[in-house]
């Protein structure tokens, strides 16, 4: 007989910043995300009437449904359904639940919200049900919540980094082979600060979905050419240059800033390794610009960001980070320079935009996990 835990428990993830490795998660390449030290939390309670009500204390909003119900719903309890249909359809028990949501991740800031919501209402609707939970797994049921529910055919990183990152590591994964490796991040007097540009991102509204066709019709042009490509993974700057007349200019911009990102990411694992952060740094930047100018998902406040960053004295290394066209900047740069460089760009930003920007700093942090009873409020 299947038990479950009908007592409260507490559930969270995390949301994450990508180092390096944008838009290539979805064409079969490497992305090097860290998870952040901003979660979202779910307290869960078991039922076993097949209902599940939600709160959002962030949102100071309910929703209740059925399991099994077809009625529609939108909006963020959308990804509530959607997690616990694919988890039942994948064989997952669920009996239904009372669930109580908090999070101070930032919304539509592109640091993974609902990778976080998705994951954290995933591992606590399987857990608090009996299941024995995979975390693999359990990301590519979020991931399929994106494609199915939310209608953003996004890559698989998010809720990856979401489910399995560790504190105090960067986490480098193969998006083809889903082989990981979790870099130790070793940052001395360095840390890391993301500025929000306050330019909310519909990526499900914007031209994401477009990006990803992009792609997949340069993969079939460049198959004529090299009959072996699978994607985008398998082309090599040199084999784009060969076959550059045969695609339109735009896409052959699209397949250059992928191909090049992931030689880009592997250099800046390899860097990681060794502690080189001038080299990040350097790599960090040459990301930004190709996906300012080839890929052109920026928009002109996170290249105001950059640009900021890059010329105030102590940073690193600076680019947006996410899905683009709006979101944040991740900056690596000296401690002893952050407070300074926190009013200066928040400054800055005001003078030139009229809008303000949030600053904080972020720390590589553990994936999702249940909260120990110990302790809870």
């Amino acid at each position: 007989e299947r038990r479950y835990n009908s007592r409260p428990q507490v559930f969270s993830a995390p949301g994450r910043v990508n180092l390096i490795g944008e838009h290539t998660d979805y064409n079969d390449g490497f992305v090097l995300p860290f998870a952040i030290d901003k979660r979202t939390y779910v307290g869960c309670k078991n039922r076993d009437d097949g209902v599940i009500n939600v709160h959002s204390r962030t949102l100071n909003e309910c929703s209740t449904f059925t399991l099994g119900d077809a009625g529609r719903i939108n909006g963020w309890s959308l990804y509530v359904k959607g997690m616990a249909e694919v988890l039942q359809r994948r064989g997952t028990a669920i009996n239904g639940a009372d669930l109580l949501i908090d999070s101070d991740i930032p919304f539509g800031a592109g640091l993974s919200s609902s990778a976080a919501l998705e994951v954290a209402i995933g591992l606590a609707l399987a857990t608090i049900g009996g299941n024995s939970v995979d975390k693999v797994a359990l990301a590519f049921a979020g991931q399929e919540v994106e494609h199915e529910y939310i209608g953003l055919r996004s890559g698989i990183m998010d809720q990856f980094t979401s489910a399995l990152a560790a504190a105090d590591h960067a986490l480098l994964i193969d998006c083809r082979s889903m082989a990981f490796e979790r870099i130790p991040m070793e940052l001395g007097d360095l840390e890391f600060v993301v500025c929000d540009s306050k330019v909310e991102h519909e990526l499900a509204d914007t031209e994401y979905n477009k990006r990803r066709a992009e792609c997949e019709e340069g993969v079939e042009i460049l198959k004529g050419r090299f009959p072996a490509v699978l994607s985008l993974r398998d082309v090599s700057a040199e084999e784009l240059d060969e076959a550059a007349e045969l695609l339109p200019e735009v896409i052959r911009r699209r397949c250059h800033h992928v191909i090049t990102e992931n030689d880009r990411t592997l250099k800046t694992a390899a860097a990681l390794r060794i502690s080189d952060f001038a080299q990040i740094g350097d790599l960090m930047y040459r990301s930004h610009e190709s996906l300012r100018s080839d890929y052109e998902v920026s928009c002109t406040e996170l290249d105001l960001l950059v640009k900021i960053a890059k010329n105030f004295d102590g940073v690193i290394g600076a680019r947006m980070t996410g899905g683009g066209f709006g979101g944040c900047t991740i900056n690596l740069l000296r401690k002893d320079r952050s407070e300074n460089f926190k009013s200066h760009i928040t400054a800055k930003y005001q003078e030139a935009t009229g809008r303000e920007t949030n600053v904080f700093n972020v720390d590589p942090s553990d994936g999702a996990y249940l909260h120990p009873a110990e302790g809870r409020s």
